[in-house]
């Protein structure tokens, strides 16, 4: 015959539901344009850390 999990306690359920909250994202400011991105990521013009890592050219024919 079956036997019925153990009720979870107010406690551990909470503490569970404790990383499902909605965060800000982390923002920074690139040295190169000033522009605000998420932090490691690439800015929409392609720089990454200073560096232009993607061709302008690329990212043109990614937003058409």
């Amino acid at each position: 015959m079956a036997v019925g999990q153990a009720r979870t306690t107010r406690s551990r359920r909470n503490q569970r539901r404790s990383h499902d909250k909605v965060r800000k994202p982390t923002l920074s400011i690139d040295r190169e344009t000033g522009e605000t991105h998420r932090r490691h990521h690439i800015t929409a013009d392609g720089y990454y850390r200073g560096r232009q890592v993607i061709a302008q050219a690329a990212v043109d024919a990614d937003e058409e």
